[in-house]
């Protein structure tokens, strides 16, 4: 009788741990958003670069707020809300990174590496902080700010410099039309990236 009983019993337990391992509640958002960079290298063109002329562009840092895959709402000085059902394919300061690596690479013909790819010395680096990266409620706007900081090859020198666009929301705080609102925000702030590394 004990024999008959144990299987049953390990299987209710085995059932209650997988249950408490697995949630079914959290509802997936209907899609993801990312972000596309408006100007991209070419397809099939090799650039060539000594150590010293290449450009590595690193991962920024971010603020909490930011350190995660959903679009936060400044809804005061002190109080953060969140987009509903908006949320980012991965973390926006990777993103970020991506769409900055892409632009500088199409607008400057530099060799762009990210701090993955470099074997040896990693020429320029371009590294710096995410400040805001989502809604400005009190503006109504989608809002990019970047402090970047470029540091010259062995690191003999460091320029600072700080970014900011902004795109008007016209009153819709919907996960498509922030995401589209961010992508043209951070668009323009790596182009203006773009043209302060190229000067």
């Amino acid at each position: 009788m004990t024999r008959r009983l144990r299987t049953p019993l390990l299987l209710l337990l085995g059932a209650a741990t997988l249950s408490a391992c697995v949630s079914f509640g959290a509802k997936p958002p209907p899609f993801l958003l990312t972000l596309d960079a408006d100007a991209a290298p070419p397809a099939g063109a090799a650039r060539t670069a000594g150590e010293a002329a290449t450009l590595t562009i690193l991962i920024p840092t971010a603020p909490q707020k930011l350190r995660t895959q959903r679009i936060p709402v400044q809804q005061d000085g002190a109080s953060v809300a969140y987009v509903k059902d908006a949320q980012w394919v991965e973390a926006p300061q990777r993103l970020f990174q991506r769409l900055i690596s892409e632009t500088v690479a199409a607008r400057s013909g530099r060799v762009v590496l990210d701090e993955g790819q470099y074997l040896t010395a990693p020429g320029e680096q371009l590294a710096g902080q995410l400040m805001e990266f989502g809604v400005d409620a009190r503006t109504g706007e989608a809002v990019v700010v970047y402090q970047a900081m470029l540091v010259a090859a062995g690191g003999k020198s460091v320029t600072q410099r700080r970014f900011e666009a902004r795109e008007n929301l016209g009153g819709v705080v919907e996960a498509k039309p922030v995401g589209e609102a961010l992508q043209r925000a951070a668009n323009k702030v790596a182009v203006d990236v773009a043209g302060w590394l190229g000067a």
